[in-house]
C-alpha cells in the first residue's frame, strides 16, 4: 500500500482506527492524522494499559504495512536496537582471504560490507518496502536510559543512522513512527520536539462502554455497565496501580467465562487479580470495601437493589 493510501482527513483516520476495532476520541484521531500527513513521529504518553501500543498495531494492519517493534528495556544498546556485525562470518571470511593471500587492506574492505551486517529494528525500518514504509513502534521508551534517547535523535529527525564503517543509511521513504512511554521517568525535550505529542488518558465511562462493546461484544449490557462503573470508581481511589482499559476488557471476558450476568461481591473477590496487579491493592479491596464500592456503583447506575 502506497503513501497515497494514508487517510485524507481526521474523520477518515477515525474510520480507519474503528475498522481495526480501536475506539479513539477525536483528539487522538487528529494527532494520528497529523503525524501521518506531515510525516512526523507520534509520541504517545500515558498510563500502562490505555491503548498506546495498540495504535501502532492497528495502523500497520489498517494500512497494510509491516510492523517493526523495538521493545525498550534498561540497558538497550545499538547492537540490539540498530545493527551489529556478524563476527562469525567475518572471521570465516578473514581466514578464507588469508588462505588466498589477500592483502590486509582488501580483507578490511571486504569484511565491513553490508552482507555482514545484522540489521536490528531501527535499521530494518529504514529499508525500502514494496508495501510502503513500515510502521516502527518504539515501545516504552521510558524504560531505556538517556544515552539511547540521544542516539534516537538522528533517527527521529532525519530518518537515518550512521554506521562508521559504511556511512550514513537514510530511508527513501520515512517509516511511520509511534513512540510510547508510561512516564516512569521524563523523556528529554530534545526527543519530544522531534515528535507530535499526545497524552492518552483513561477513557470516560461512555467511551469505555464503547470499547467493551467492540472488544467484548458478548458481555451483556448490565454486566458491561457494572464492570465499567466499578473500574471507573477504582480509578478514583489511591491505588498503587490503577486498572487500564486492557484490564477492563480482560475482566469482562473473565466474568463471562464464569457465566456472570451481573457483578456480585463474590465474583469481584474471586477475580480481583484480573484488574489489580499488586497485593496491597487487592487486600484493600477484598471483602467489605468491594461490597461498598459495588453498592455505590449499582446505585449510580439506576438505584437497583443493593447487594
Amino acid at each position: 500500500m502506497s503513501s497515497s493510501s494514508l487517510p485524507v482527513s481526521v474523520d477518515a483516520t477515525a474510520t480507519l482506527l474503528a475498522g481495526q476495532r480501536y475506539v479513539a476520541d477525536r483528539s487522538l484521531a487528529t494527532a494520528v492524522f497529523l503525524a501521518l500527513k506531515l510525516g512526523r513521529p507520534l509520541f504517545l504518553e500515558g498510563e500502562a494499559g490505555v491503548g498506546k501500543t495498540e495504535i501502532a498495531k492497528v495502523l500497520a494492519s489498517g494500512l497494510g504495512r509491516r510492523l517493526i517493534r523495538l521493545q525498550c528495556y534498561e540497558g538497550l544498546d545499538v547492537a540490539s536496537a540498530v545493527y551489529e556485525w556478524n563476527y562469525a562470518r567475518q572471521m570465516l571470511e578473514i581466514r578464507l582471504a588469508e588462505a588466498g593471500q589477500a592483502s590486509r587492506e582488501d580483507i578490511q574492505r571486504d569484511i565491513f560490507d553490508a552482507r555482514f551486517l545484522i540489521k536490528r529494528p531501527l535499521l530494518q525500518a529504514l529499508e525500502a518496502d514494496a508495501g510502503g514504509a513500515p510502521v516502527l513502534l518504539i515501545d516504552e521508551l521510558d524504560r531505556t536510559d538517556e544515552p539511547f534517547e540521544a542516539y534516537l535523535l538522528e533517527v527521529l529527525s532525519d530518518f537515518q543512522v550512521t554506521i562508521p564503517e559504511i556511512g550514513t543509511i537514510k530511508a527513501a521513504e520515512p517509516p511511520i513512527v509511534i513512540v510510547t512511554s508510561n512516564r516512569t521517568r521524563e523523556i528529554h525535550d530534545a526527543l519530544k520536539r522531534r515528535c507530535f505529542y499526545h497524552w492518552v488518558d483513561y477513557p470516560s465511562a461512555a467511551r469505555e462502554l464503547e470499547i467493551l462493546a467492540v472488544k467484548a461484544p458478548d458481555a451483556g449490557e448490565a454486566l458491561s455497565r457494572e464492570v465499567v462503573g466499578f473500574v471507573q470508581a477504582l480509578r478514583k481511589m489511591d491505588l498503587f496501580k490503577q486498572p487500564g482499559v486492557a484490564e477492563t476488557i480482560d475482566w469482562a471476558e473473565a466474568l463471562m467465562q464464569l457465566d456472570a450476568l451481573t457483578l456480585t461481591p463474590e465474583a469481584i473477590n474471586d477475580t480481583l487479580g484480573v484488574i489489580l496487579k499488586y497485593q496491597d491493592d487487592i487486600q484493600r479491596l477484598q471483602g467489605s470495601e468491594a461490597q461498598r464500592l459495588l453498592e455505590q456503583v449499582k446505585a449510580e447506575l439506576g438505584g437497583q437493589t443493593a447487594v
